[in-house]
């Protein structure tokens, strides 16, 4: 308002009565129109904005367990997916808790991950949240963890395609069911090291597998971009496309980054490298081609690239005394290659460690630049955590995500489950956007607080774990700060290493 008024104290003196009165009016009128239009911290609704915020889901590690009542697994393997809702809906068998507490003890299950009462609660819940989102985001890892052992236990005699039909069967109907809440909106969804037709961070490129996942995963986009993700994702789980409107002008990748986990191996339990060095080469093609081409990128896996602080120091690797640190994968082409492109990728999708984290991909001699990473918090409850659900909201035009905020879950079973805002990122990092500048900034306080006072470390401490655990962070909050800007372990070490640290 203050450049109007300024224009209109010059008119004053410099034109007729007449106009002063218009000026007057045309003042008002955009007094009184912005008076009607509420400004949140999170968006900005201008009357004039020509493209407003629009809200997305970002959902990961739902972890579906097909087997939480075992006495139906016989069921859900002879019928075709279009009969599980009602098979899983029906009544439990009579001995459901007993045969499941066996399955658990049986396959050395750390936890209970999603059944299909708490999948049915967050659809309930993100239908209730009313977004009116243009998309959602699903980050890996659709199907129970100890898939293998669950399977092989109930089902002894089964052959290896017998499971391959069940394992896609089982991801079938998680999609099914989000699709069949939001039938409106593109879902776009990565594989995660859980989503395999072999067993957990096994597959085999070019395999049957992904041609029956390709036509799974690919289903509900536009018609022209779901035959292009169907035929890439046949080779090895990744597909590239243009996010439908209102995004503008964003293409986004969706990498199966299993390939580029140590724990990787072929289906024949046998390392091999071709998998990760094939992707690689196809996502820098992708890359190039969207810089060429003028388009904003998002990027999106299961597997975050870069340090894992928790394991490297649940392990005790001396960092300083020249012990590398536990990576995430295997190497730092991925993290290279995302901040050689920084300028065109303005959003990273990853998850994995079930918790709710950031991090900043910028490299070690120049940073002025980096990518913005988002690590999604996950459904299932199997660590304890409350189950939950991210809705951001994002510039369509810029590509950039402005805002979050995670919605969690009363308790871990979906029974009789209420659902509520845990925190909103603006308001709890006192930041105006999800950008590379504004995360550089945020790690910047962290990092000054060494005793984790600061009321943005309090938060981010609080918030880790939704359902807040947050003394099992602060005792090596230092540490843990160093990883979410240095993905290397030159970085890592010197960041550790420093005096105080």
């Amino acid at each position: 308002m203050a450049p109007i008024v300024r224009s209109f104290i010059r008119s004053i003196f410099s034109i007729g009565i007449l106009r002063i009165l218009l000026l007057v009016y045309f003042v008002s009128a955009l007094s009184a129109q912005a008076q009607q239009v509420p400004i949140h911290a999170s968006e900005t609704r201008s009357p004039l904005a020509a493209n407003p915020a629009i809200r997305a889901f970002f959902i990961s590690d739902i972890h579906f367990d097909p087997f939480h009542d075992p006495g139906k697994s016989w069921q859900l393997d002879a019928a075709p997916v279009s009969q599980w809702e009602s098979i899983l809906d029906s009544p439990s068998t009579a001995d459901q808790r007993k045969a499941f507490d066996s399955l658990q003890q049986r396959c050395g299950a750390k936890g209970v991950d999603t059944p299909p009462e708490l999948l049915r609660s967050l659809v309930n819940a993100m239908r209730a949240q009313k977004t009116d989102a243009k998309f959602m985001v699903v980050s890996g890892d659709l199907v129970v963890h100890d898939f293998t052992c669950r399977y092989q236990k109930l089902f002894p005699q089964a052959s290896a395609g017998a499971y391959q039909a069940f394992v896609v069967k089982t991801m079938s109907y998680v999609l099914g069911e989000l699709r069949g809440a939001f039938p409106d909106i593109p879902i776009y969804a990565a594989m995660g090291n859980n989503d395999s037709g072999c067993g957990d961070y096994q597959l085999d490129p070019n395999s049957e597998f992904f041609a029956s996942a390709g036509d799974i995963f690919a289903l509900g986009l536009p018609a022209q971009e779901q035959r292009k993700a169907s035929k890439e994702f046949a080779a090895e789980g990744n597909y590239s496309i243009t996010m439908a409107a209102p995004m503008k002008n964003t293409r986004l990748i969706v990498l199966n980054d299993t390939f580029l986990s140590p724990k990787y191996r072929t289906c024949a339990d046998k390392k091999d490298s071709t998998g990760a060095d094939e992707e690689v080469a196809w996502l820098k093609n992708q890359l190039a081609d969207a810089r060429q081409s003028g388009q904003r990128v998002w990027v999106m896996g299961h597997i975050p690239p870069g340090i894992d602080p928790y394991s490297t120091a649940e392990k005790f690797r001396d960092v300083c005394g020249g012990e590398d640190a536990v990576k995430f994968m295997s190497s730092e082409k991925i993290a290279d290659l995302l901040v050689e492109y920084a300028a065109v990728v303005k959003l990273a999708i990853f998850a994995h460690t079930h918790m709710d984290e950031l991090r900043l991909l910028q490299p070690g001699a120049n940073r002025t630049v980096g990518v913005a990473v988002k690590m999604v918090p996950s459904v299932s409850p199997v660590h304890g955590n409350n189950p939950s659900v991210t809705i951001a909201t994002i510039n369509p035009s810029s590509a950039v995500m402005q805002d979050y905020t995670v919605i969690t879950a009363s308790n871990l079973t979906g029974i009789d489950t209420k659902w509520a805002t845990e925190y909103n990122y603006a308001r709890a990092y006192h930041q105006t956007e999800f950008s590379s500048a504004a995360l550089s900034a945020l790690i910047a306080k962290f990092r000054s607080d060494n005793i984790s006072v600061l009321p943005e470390s309090a938060s981010y401490l609080r918030n880790y774990f939704p359902g807040n655990r947050s003394a099992e962070l602060s005792p090596f909050w230092m540490q843990y700060t160093c990883a979410l800007n240095n993905y290397t372990d030159k970085g890592y070490a010197a960041c550790v290493c420093r005096t105080g640290n």
